[in-house]
């Protein structure tokens, strides 16, 4: 197996696996994908769509499951409603549905037909992806970020080529994968390998792995041979460790905020922070101080 070439090729595309249930959000993913769920004004997915186009992204693969329609609808065009909103002169709100809408052909829609894992999503992909570099980005994972998460890591990419992982630090390393780090740069981080939920004492670093990847397209064909890991699935991580023996992977500490909705409380903290940050956010925090101080009357 080749090396990633010196000169980086360009990042165009990038994977979002879509195709979990969402058991830890249950009821509501019951008819909802969670993907779906409101984020203050907006579905969770739009977040992570919208940091892709401003990192360059051209072209979306969502790799889906079962009952995860309502996404592809959810990025078509509503006639009916454009019809009724323009005929009510909303126009701030017609502008708003608009965002939704990419470019024609920019989108494609794979299908996971077994809950085998991640690595299994990412390599439902690879006809799509093809023979190029991609981001992966998980939906559960809301960065807040100026520049956008993806955009801070395709500078980097740019610069050192190979595998990009975005980290940042966390007081419970146990909970999450962790880089073992070789030596660091400012932000950027060379890489020696990876650790999933390691002991806290055990710990290589105290940078998690949150959620973003630029990747080179070699890990096809380790996905395609990879045994069952962790939870009997095929983990992305476990290829990952066996391409980092043969191309350089680094390590971004993105500046930002990293929020992980994964449960219900991570989805409520995700929706605040983004309703603070709005242009409402003066309103929210009244509204927030308000429920605080009323609490339990």
């Amino acid at each position: 197996m080749a090396s990633a070439s010196t000169s980086p090729r360009t990042l165009r595309k990038a994977v979002l696996p879509v195709a979990g249930f969402g058991t830890r959000v249950l009821p509501a993913t019951k008819a909802i994908p969670k993907e779906l769920l409101p984020v203050f004004d907006r579905p969770a997915i739009q977040y992570v769509v919208d940091e892709a186009l401003a990192a360059g992204i051209e072209h979306i693969v969502f790799v889906t499951g079962r009952n995860k329609g309502a996404i592809e609808d959810y990025f078509d065009r509503s006639y009916e409603l454009e019809v009724t909103l323009q005929a009510k002169n909303k126009a701030e709100q017609l502008a708003e549905i608009g965002l939704s809408v990419p470019v024609a052909g920019s989108m494609s829609f794979v299908r996971q037909q077994a809950a085998l894992g991640l690595g299994h999503a990412v390599w439902c992909a690879r006809d799509i992806i093809g023979d190029e570099p991609f981001a992966v980005m998980l939906p559960d994972m809301l960065m807040m970020a100026k520049p956008s998460c993806l955009a801070q890591m395709v500078d980097a990419y740019n610069k050192v080529g190979g595998n990009i992982i975005a980290v940042e630090p966390t007081d419970t390393p146990e909970r999450y994968g962790v880089i073992t780090p070789e030596s660091r740069d400012g932000r950027l981080i060379k890489m020696k390998g990876m650790v999933e939920k390691p002991k806290r004492e055990e710990a290589p670093s105290n940078l998690f792995i949150s959620g973003r990847y630029i990747l080179q397209p070699e890990i096809f064909a380790l996905l395609e041979s990879q045994r069952p890991g962790a939870g009997n699935e095929i983990q992305l991580t476990d290829s990952m460790a066996r391409l980092m023996n043969v191309q350089k992977f680094h390590a971004l500490e993105y500046e930002g905020t990293t929020y992980d909705c994964g449960d219900k409380v991570g989805y409520m903290r995700a929706s605040a922070a983004y309703a603070l940050a709005s242009e409402h956010g003066d309103d929210v925090a009244a509204v927030m101080r308000d429920l605080l101080a009323n609490r339990g009357k």
